[in-house]
Parts: structure tokens; sequence; C-alpha cells
């Protein structure tokens, strides 16, 4: 029984993609079954998550304008700085001010604001409406010696210097907007050339993800909490009877998908995948359709898929239903799918995209739960085969991966952000 006078407020500021989203969604649910009141603020597409919640959509959704062509050509071209800068004021300069806008009148009336690192704009609502903050950071983002900030992964040698760069370069992206927005909206002063990094050192921070999968830096402060993941389970959901049956009718086949990232040709990225199942001697369980979280196969990519006996196209699956039960998952290494893979203890092909995705292909790698990452920039079947071949044939990665798996079964992650926000509520 939690008691009366601790039930606050929250609001939950949750942007990206359902990877990053899902999360949020759990702790959120976790908090309003210990009585508080939790407001989640994220995309409308993504209103069916927000259940048993208040929820604030958003009328622009950020990942959706990344899944472009030209969304995906800009983030692609992520090594050119000038063309960076430009293409971010172009591609999503226009909607930032909208969600400033909607963000900031979502969190009326709350007692504490959560939110993720990019641009801090909790920061800036928790120091205008005069509330509580914490940090949400879905990949390690705090300044450590162990390793390179996962966004920059060849810091050569300077890694502490990589967290700050890339601060500065999400900071520098946003300060013309931002800037104006706190001294005419918030009635704040302005910020300087070097931000509000500074300015949120002391800030509570919660990891959502697995000390078991990124071992605790020791020069971290004890204001940043590596608090396990944070599991949204689907409680009552039903396969279809074709994929009951398909499941049943020979050995678990692997599972291929690559999230909210759009391969530049899905037609072929798809008889990649399929020559590579097809070379190892492996039955696949494939992402396809026009769900907007799925490799987006074409129409004659999935009647490809669907003539053959040994592949089985899905729309939208649960990954804690489905990955328990393959061989092994091949996917893009978002944060989100890389968890779902590791908690079922299922050996984890990541073929990056771009992002944080390879540093969690070279956690998976470390933990020794699957095999190098393969970037799906040099993705060809021959190499796709050896991978997954090595993951569901190594008994060396099937044991740690299952290893692997039972340690962050046995966590408690949001019971422990829980904890740590109470009292701040």
């Amino acid at each position: 029984m939690h008691r009366e006078h601790m039930a606050g407020r929250v609001v939950i500021f949750a942007g990206g993609s359902r990877g990053d989203i899902q999360p949020c969604s759990a702790l959120g649910r976790a908090l309003a079954d210990r009585g508080h009141t939790v407001r989640l603020i994220a995309s409308g597409v993504y209103a069916p998550l927000a259940a048993g919640l208040e929820f604030a959509p958003l009328s622009v959704d950020p990942a959706h304008v990344l899944q472009t062509e030209e969304g995906q050509a800009w983030l692609a071209g992520g090594r050119n700085p000038l063309r960076f800068v430009t293409g971010f004021k172009r591609i999503l300069g226009p909607i930032v001010e909208r969600i400033l806008a909607e963000t900031l009148d979502a969190c009326a009336g709350a007692d504490l604001i959560l939110y993720p690192t990019l641009g801090f704009v909790g920061h800036h609502i928790a120091e205008h409406l005069g509330i509580a903050e914490a940090l949400i950071h879905f990949q390690p983002s705090r300044t450590t010696r162990a390793f390179p900030h996962p966004l920059m992964r060849h810091a050569f040698g300077a890694n502490r210097l990589s967290f700050g760069a890339v601060d500065q370069l999400g900071w520098q992206l946003l300060r013309p907007f931002v800037n104006p927005w706190r001294r005419d909206v918030l009635g704040l002063p302005k910020l300087p050339l070097r931000g509000p990094m500074h300015r949120v050192r002391d800030v509570t921070v919660l990891c959502c993800f697995s000390e078991v999968v990124v071992p605790r830096p020791a020069d971290w402060p004890s204001n940043v909490h590596l608090t396990g993941y944070w599991f949204l389970d689907e409680p009552a959901w039903t396969p279809s009877t074709a994929l009951t049956e398909f499941l049943a009718a020979g050995p678990p086949p692997v599972y291929v998908g690559f999230g909210s990232m759009v391969p530049r040709d899905p037609e072929e990225t798809f008889q990649v995948v399929r020559s590579a199942l097809r070379r190892a001697g492996l039955r696949g369980v494939l992402t396809g359709g026009a769900c907007r979280e799925t490799g987006r196969l074409t129409a004659s990519a999935a009647s490809a898929a669907t003539a053959d006996d040994a592949l089985f196209l899905v729309e939208d699956v649960p990954h804690s239903w489905l990955f328990p039960r393959v061989a092994a998952v091949v996917h893009h290494g978002g944060a989100g799918t890389t968890a779902a893979g590791l908690r079922a203890g299922t050996p984890t092909v990541v073929c990056p995209f771009f992002g944080d995705q390879l540093f969690w292909g070279e956690r998976v790698a470390a933990l020794g739960a699957g095999p190098p990452p393969l970037p799906v920039k040099g993705l060809d079947a021959s190499t796709l085969a050896a991978r997954v071949s090595a993951g569901v044939g190594d008994p060396g990665i099937r044991t740690r991966a299952a290893a692997a798996g039972r340690r962050i079964r046995a966590e408690d992650g949001i019971g422990r952000a829980c904890a740590i926000l109470e009292p701040m509520t």
C-alpha cells in the first residue's frame, strides 16, 4: 500500500519511435498503479501504447519524418557536419516549434517531468514551472572514460570528449529554436553557446537498460541510476492460427525485422535475407507489409514471402511473445529490440543502420550472445548466412544468450525507477 500523500502528477515526454515510447509507457503504468497521475506525451500514432495513462498527443511525428526517403538520406549523411546541420533545419526545423508549444501545454499542473537528453526540453519547462525533473537515457549518454558516446563510435581515445561533442551538436541544432522559445514564451534568459549541459549535471538520470549489457562505468556519479530495462508486455495477445501452425510445422525459425528502419531498397534487402536463410537451411519469420514499424516490403516481395513455405510474413507481433519461440533474431539494433532479444535469451544478429545501433550490436557481441554486428550497408547473402548460422549453431552463443536472458529477467528495472522517482513527486 502506497501512502496517499506520495501521489503526484508526472509527465513523461517520450519523443522518438516505438522503441523509445514503450519503456516510457511501461514506467508510466507502474507509477499510475502506485497512485500517481501520469501523462504521456508522444506522437498521436502511439495512442494505443498510452492505455491506462493520460495521453497528450503531439500533432507531428519526428520518427515518421526521419523514415521518409529525405530523412533517411539526411541521417545517412551525418558524417558531413555542414550537410547534417542544414538538413536538420530543412527537414525537422518546421516541426520543432510546434513540438515545443505542445509539450509545454501538456505539462500544465505537473509536479515532475521526465524527458530524454536531446535538447533538454524538459529542463527548460521544469525551470519555467518550478517543478522537479529527471532525465531518461535510452543509451549510455553520461560522460565516461569507459567507452565513447554510442553515437560516436570512433572517438580515437577521446572517450570523454565524445560525449561533449554529441551534446554540443544536439544543442547547436536546437539552439536557434530553443533560445527564442525560452525568451518569448517561457520568460527565461537565453542560454549561452555552450548550452544547458552544465546545468543538468546534478539532475537525476534514469538509464533504462541493464547492467548485464552495459556494466556501470566507475566514473559515473551517484545521481546516475542504471535501473535495468523497462519492458511493456502484452498480457493477452493471441497469435493467428496461421502463425501458430507455421511455428509448429518445423524447427524454430529465425526472426528478421528492421523496426522503424527503411532499407533503401526493400526488395533487394528481402532477396538478400531470403537467400541467406536458404543458404543456412533455416526458416524465417519476416516483418513486412504496409504498417509503419516494419521494413516496408514491396508488394512483389511480400507476395514471394507468402508463397515460400519456409517464410512467414507478419505485420505486428509482440517481441515478448515471439522472441522466445525463435532460434535467433536478426534486427537493426534498436535499443528496444535489442533488449527484447536479450531478455528472451535468444541469439541475436544485429544489422545496424546508423546511430546507437552499432553500439548495441557491439554490446551483444561482447556478451557473447551473438556474432559481431553486420552493418546493413554491407549486407550480402553469404555473410548474413554465416552470421545467422553462427547464432543458431554455436553452442557457446546459445549458452551465453540464455544466461544473459536469465539475468535480465531477474531484474526489476521499473521497480527500481519508481523507487527513485517517488520521493521527487
